[in-house]
């Protein structure tokens, strides 16, 4: 070794290898050449020596070891004092100077390394301190080895078990017990202590366990179920139970569409349903990895059937089209994907919104048979995208699309009125009357902020590795994965659409097709009015492809193609959607170039949309939901009215007033002839 301490080695020092005892003869590069204790002679690695089991350098001061300083931070301050006291005088010792002395000073009489030996000087400071020549050896020794760390009172070091002196069957009886309020209702610590102690008596016999008083109880219990939420929230509690025990490994994919997590899940927000009832929104989304864009998202009421993965599917593989009231900041050509090098592709995305197309490979799922069915599976087959199930129970399988539900929560839910909470502790009062928005109005709504709250927002997990500070947004994130991996989506036609919406057969009659009390019906339709389909396995109905969030329109599958049958009753409540949306749609159109200001333009949108959401909808539509409510409660018997009645006024000179014909109620009519 080149010195005391230095871990060095060179020619002439011995070292075990290989069951044996062998001096370094001489070194070139990274080889070694060795001579044993016999006289034999080997060439070896530098490498393959030091990591054999039984190297070892002898004949030498042992190699030092780096002292552990996070361990030294945890002591208290007056025994890190006196380990570096002891430093003091251990570096006198070894150079005959205490550190930090001045160049030219001599050392000290005792100390001095030309005049006496080292033991002479271990003698010395033994004789200063007062202790014995065996106790300077010692840390001298220690001092070598483990620095400051092999001088520090090992007693100051000492860890405590966390349950203290606690008998050991009684800790297994409170982990037990522990064990069993994961799926119960949450308690207090008293009744923890009871069912211990009832525990310990069953198991062992009563005074057979000594029981520690009540207040060491308490600090038992705190001390194990510390991280275990016990008596916390119950659902915190089951989660952090249901944790894999393992090593979690985030889910990551490096081009868009890699792999796609679907999920459902109930939104903190109440809606009014058609029947004028209110009641919780249910939100299913389909969530990319790499770009973290929300590929589809489908509302509906809590309760009912789950939504169709195929339709999702089917949202996924084609461009978003702008609505009339959408900003232009919205559009694709606005963003900054690569909207020319697609409209290429398709020419759809002249008019799309800014959300990425992506098809995907993989797609992450519920097991449930409501979340799967066969036209799904097959088309996946048919577009090569594989299906994994997610293990039961196992959320953390489709990690990334749990925590979008609470991003969306966060960022757009909350802004709505009738907003419930994630929990009851805080919602508020009476929040069923606050619901105004109704299903197919919340989602255009979802539609239009997941364009400007969510896709143009900076994500937290999307950042450039070279700049790891700047947060992407999953458009951003989108355009940039494209350009590194050539990612083109081939969008799927019209035709293709169709086949993956949901399938009903019915018989066109003379007024048309009948589903769900909806009749539709179109002049294309003439020819197949009270005419067998010829499918004899569905007693010759026609195959009727509708979407369940679209009702305004099916489509019929006939031998020459497809037909559009639209809802007899769209103009009246739709009309909006008629010519004026052409000519918005031609304004768009004509409408070009990028803006410099986009970002600021989106920021203005997602603010005037949040405001819009939690104001309600138009009056019109308030007007309609009122009469709704209004007619739902006329089923309920009307509250006692105290007030006195207003004093009849002049009528003489107003017009009669106009009494509708009201319900015949046989009752009343009955009294009135008696």
């Amino acid at each position: 070794m080149a010195g005391p301490g230095r871990p060095v080695l060179r020619p002439g020092d011995w070292v075990t290898f290989d069951g044996g005892d062998h001096q370094v003869v001489a070194l070139a590069g990274t080889s070694l050449r060795l001579r044993s204790a016999t006289g034999a002679e080997s060439v070896v690695l530098a490498s393959h020596l030091m990591a054999a089991p039984d190297f070892a350098v002898t004949g030498t001061e042992p190699l030092p070891a780096v002292e552990p300083t996070g361990l030294l931070a945890t002591l208290p301050e007056a025994v890190r004092e006196a380990a570096r006291e002891w430093e003091r005088h251990v570096v006198e010792i070894e150079t005959g100077l205490p550190p930090g002395t001045a160049p030219g000073t001599s050392p000290r009489p005792g100390y001095d390394l030309a005049v006496f030996s080292l033991m002479e000087r271990m003698a010395a400071k033994a004789s200063e301190l007062g202790v014995t020549v065996r106790t300077v050896q010692s840390r001298r020794s220690r001092y070598v080895r483990q620095g400051v760390w092999g001088l520090v009172d090992q007693r100051a070091t000492q860890t405590w078990q966390a349950t203290g002196r606690a008998d050991a069957r009684l800790v297994a009886a409170v982990q037990e017990a522990l064990e069993a309020e994961t799926h119960a209702s949450t308690g207090t610590r008293s009744r923890l202590i009871r069912r211990v102690v009832k525990l310990v008596e069953a198991t062992y016999g009563e005074g057979v366990v000594p029981l520690p008083s009540q207040r060491t109880f308490y600090k038992l219990i705190d001390a194990l179920s510390t991280g275990k939420h016990t008596f916390g929230s119950a659902i915190t509690r089951r989660q952090t139970a249901n944790r894999p025990q393992g090593p979690f490994t985030p889910t990551f994919a490096d081009r868009p569409g890699e792999q796609v997590q679907i999920d459902s899940t109930p939104l903190d927000v109440m809606v009014v349903l058609d029947s004028g009832l209110t009641a919780r929104a249910d939100l299913t989304i389909a969530v990319d990895v790499a770009t973290r864009t929300i590929c589809a998202a489908v509302l509906r009421p809590v309760g009912t059937k789950a939504v169709d993965a195929s339709l999702l599917l089917a949202r996924m593989l084609v461009p978003e089209p702008m609505r009339p009231g959408w900003h232009t900041s919205l559009r694709m050509a606005a963003s900054r994907m690569p909207h020319l090098r697609l409209l290429d592709v398709d020419a759809r995305m002249e008019q799309a919104a800014a959300n990425p197309v992506i098809v995907p490979d993989t797609v992450v799922i519920d097991g449930g048979k409501v979340f799967i069915s066969e036209t799904f599976v097959r088309a996946c087959e048919r577009l090569g995208i594989s299906v994994q199930r997610a293990r039961p129970r196992t959320p953390t399988d489709k990690a990334i699309v749990e925590a979008t539900f609470s991003a969306i929560n966060t960022l757009f839910v909350q802004h709505l009125p009738a907003y419930t909470g994630r929990e009851v502790s805080r919602r508020g009062a009476q929040i069923e009357d606050h619901a105004v928005w109704t299903i197919p109005e919340l989602q255009d709504l979802l539609d239009e902020w997941l364009l400007a709250g969510w896709q143009a927002r900076a994500h937290d997990a999307l950042r450039d590795p070279f700049r790891p500070k700047k947060a992407m947004s999953p458009n951003d994130k989108y355009a940039s994965l494209v350009a590194a991996c050539g990612y083109l989506p081939l969008v799927l036609h019209g035709e293709d659409y169709l086949e993956l919406l949901p399938v009903t057969w019915r018989a066109v009659n003379d007024y048309g097709i009948r589903i769900n009390y909806r009749t539709y019906d179109s002049a294309e339709l003439g020819p197949l009015r009270r005419r067998n389909s010829g499918h004899a396995a569905k007693r010759g109905l026609w195959e009727v492809h509708y979407d369940p969030y679209d009702l305004s329109q099916v489509f019929v599958r006939t031998q020459q193609g497809w037909i559009t049958a639209p809802w007899v009753h769209l103009p009246l409540v739709n009309a909006p959607f008629a010519d004026f949306t052409w000519q918005h749609a031609r304004r768009l159109a004509a409408e070009a170039g990028l803006d410099d200001t986009n970002e600021a333009a989106v920021a203005r949108v997602l603010d005037a949309l949040l405001a819009r959401a939690e104001h309600g909808p138009n009056t019109r539509t308030a007007k309609v939901a009122a009469r709704t409510r209004t007619a739902a409660a006329s089923h309920r018997p009307p509250a006692p009215r105290n007030a006195p009645e207003p004093a009849p006024s002049d009528t003489s000179a107003e017009p009669a007033e106009v009494i509708p014909f009201g319900v015949f109620d046989a009752h009343a009519e009955a009294k009135r002839w008696l």
